[in-house]
């Protein structure tokens, strides 16, 4: 089954009232979260560090019994939580799949405006190596906002109380990244960084699962295809998955080629050309781990393809549903 891809005026339109875009239900009313279960909110679908008015970048927010847990933090995401209804002041537990901007841009925003807002309980953010770094780095940026409100406004909760960064082990095996009443949250490294990238840094980068009383979800983070994930997210109902078209992708592996240098050093081109996903490898990965619904996010593809190219390719090697996600989409 798949799902039809409309202008985003009218998708946005119709999430204000009741948009069921796939005939079992999956998708549900924008603005009205439920107060039991495990719901999927897509804050951001967009890939890259650009910036564009149709898209915020990559964030997505799992919410167990009403709780919100948020993975990833692109530019955006603040703007996004309020439009889609979501209490930003509930959140407990944040996860950064990798530290490229497009998936922490949003981080200095959110701690300065949830502490103007009220925030007196702290968040713990969890990641790959550098988390902790870029915690404090966000705290700090909020310092002069804290010293002048702390004296003019009489704030009784440093910024610096409530943001805790926790750097993750990560490796190939599946680890344990945090557990709590609601939801247990483990993480594997996937292949969004090469080896010869990885010998010279201690940056990874990782994919998580979450798994809850009445679901699981696991989130790809950027990702060539990855036999570490496969492992992590088997059996899983909901796969929300990164994804670049073939024909975006053969653009950039045509340019490698036309580059003398290409085979023998660091390039923004072999970067995009060799660390994602496409459709079919999307396909490979659902289809060798047996998950139950597939949902493409983080998508990069040329301005001519359809919508159609992602499903199509994905369905080459995966029977199940897929759904090609959109901000603001709940699932």
């Amino acid at each position: 089954m798949t799902v039809k891809q409309r202008p985003r005026r009218a998708f946005l339109q119709a999430a204000l009232g009741l948009a069921s875009l796939t005939s079992s239900g999956l998708i549900t009313r924008a603005f009205a979260q439920p107060a039991a279960g495990t719901r999927i909110v897509l804050l951001g679908t967009r890939a890259g560090p650009g910036v564009d008015l149709k898209r915020a970048q990559t964030a997505t927010a799992i919410l167990v019994d009403g709780v919100p847990y948020l993975v990833d933090c692109g530019y955006g995401t603040v703007r996004n939580l309020v439009a889609s209804n979501i209490d930003g002041l509930k959140i407990q537990k944040i996860v950064f799949t990798h530290l490229h901007n497009d998936h922490t841009s949003d981080v200095p925003a959110l701690f300065t405006l949830q502490w103007t807002g009220g925030r007196t309980t702290p968040i713990d953010l969890y990641g790959p190596y550098g988390t902790a770094s870029m915690v404090r780095a966000a705290v700090e940026y909020c310092r002069a906002d804290d010293e002048i409100r702390t004296v003019d406004e009489g704030r009784p909760v440093r910024v610096e109380a409530l943001y805790k960064g926790h750097d993750v082990a990560v490796s190939a095996k599946p680890i344990e990244v945090f557990k709590d009443a609601r939801v247990t949250v483990t993480a594997v490294e996937n292949a969004h960084y090469p080896e010869q990238s990885r010998a010279k840094m201690p940056h990874r980068s990782m994919g998580v699962r979450f798994d809850t009383p009445t679901r699981s979800v696991a989130i790809s983070g950027d990702t060539n295809y990855s036999k570490n994930l496969v492992e992590l997210i088997k059996g899983v109902d909901v796969f929300v998955c990164e994804v670049m078209d073939q024909p975006f992708r053969d653009r950039w592996l045509e340019q490698l080629k036309q580059d003398p240098h290409a085979a023998d050093s660091a390039s923004v081109n072999r970067h995009i050309a060799e660390t994602h996903s496409t459709p079919e490898d999307v396909g490979r990965m659902a289809a060798e781990a047996k998950v139950k619904l597939v949902v493409l996010n983080h998508q990069i593809s040329t301005a001519s393809s359809p919508v159609s190219t992602f499903i199509d390719g994905v369905r080459k090697l995966y029977s199940g549903e897929v759904i090609v996600g959109e901000d603001l989409m709940i699932i």
